[in-house]
């Protein structure tokens, strides 16, 4: 099981080189700059943060401008020092972080101005909390479902250090599908995601399905960082046979910034369709593959498709 506190989060990151150039099926051509700077405006109005943001995913401009936005909730800094994530990290030794009282509401209070008939939930890892923020968690989901009674919630959650009480107060809060994300094969865990464990993750989500069975159960990973087609065959095994999920997004790894893991490989298209192909053979209701997919991009029509 992951320790929260192993050594300072200096020796979790190291400076990676510069990824090659990207391919052209990885790059976007079409910005929308006025729609991001009035929605980054909003939120930081109510003091919200989100993930989208926070983790430079390249999606920002496409999702920002359908007014779409992942809320990122307890807060701005991360107890982990994950290698693939750029979030500011911060030790809660020598940092003092509260929660935002306000937070749950305002997030109500956001998704209802823009309107939002899919509202998608994540947060950093709280590991210092003793709850790891579940309570917080209920509160945020409860008061989206308050404000918004047609919308579907989609939480995106960390391990909770393997509390499955924790889990389980999270999903007693009503979410429509409960998201944890294995991120990567079991190999490079110790590298890629230092502070998780990769069998308490897939019972993490074996947990929530059996908890909830009506909600849908989903994960998702990155490729190229070094894993094989074989261990990302694995990987979706063990999320439907273990992990008993019912949807998988596959993405690309992207290097945030240079202080994040170096992109080892850029998988082309094809491959992610072989990926998708080979998960709805496992019986995954729903595989979202492809260079730019990421964990909640179109989560909206990926429940859908689930649900159908």
């Amino acid at each position: 099981m992951g320790s929260p506190y192993n050594g300072g989060l200096s020796d979790l990151v190291q400076i990676a080189p510069a990824a090659p150039r990207l391919p052209a099926w990885l790059r976007h051509s079409r910005t929308h700059f006025e729609s991001v700077t009035n929605l980054k405006a909003d939120l930081r109005r109510l003091k919200l943060h989100t993930v989208c943001e926070s983790a430079r995913c390249p999606n920002i401009h496409e999702c920002f401008n359908r007014g779409a936005a992942t809320f990122m909730i307890l807060g701005n800094l991360c107890t982990r020092g994950c290698g693939f994530c750029s979030v500011p990290k911060a030790d809660p030794r020598k940092v003092q972080f509260d929660l935002d009282p306000d937070e749950p509401e305002n997030v109500a209070r956001m998704a209802a101005a823009l309107n939002c008939r899919y509202v998608v939930i994540t947060s950093v890892n709280r590991d210092e909390l003793p709850d790891g923020g579940s309570h917080h968690w209920a509160l945020t989901v409860r008061a989206v479902k308050r404000a918004l009674p047609e919308a579907r919630v989609e939480v995106l959650t960390p391990d909770f250090n393997g509390d499955l009480d924790a889990v389980a107060r999270v999903l007693d809060a009503g979410p429509d599908v409960y998201n944890h994300n294995m991120e990567t094969v079991s190999r490079l865990y110790r590298r890629v995601r230092p502070q998780a464990n990769y069998q308490q993750s897939l019972d993490v989500l074996r947990f929530a399905k059996q908890h909830r069975p009506e909600a849908l159960t989903k994960s998702g990973l990155m490729v190229g960082l070094g894993e094989t087609a074989e261990e990302v065959h694995a990987l979706l095994r063990d999320l439907r046979e273990q992990g008993q999920a019912d949807i998988a997004t596959i993405g690309q790894y992207l290097q945030p910034t240079r202080r994040n893991m170096a992109v080892r490989e850029y998988v082309t298209p094809a491959a992610f369709d072989a990926y998708r192909d080979h998960g709805l053979s496992l019986g995954f209701k729903m595989v979202f593959a492809g260079p730019l997919v990421r964990s909640s991009y179109m989560a909206d029509m990926v429940s859908a498709e689930a649900s159908a």
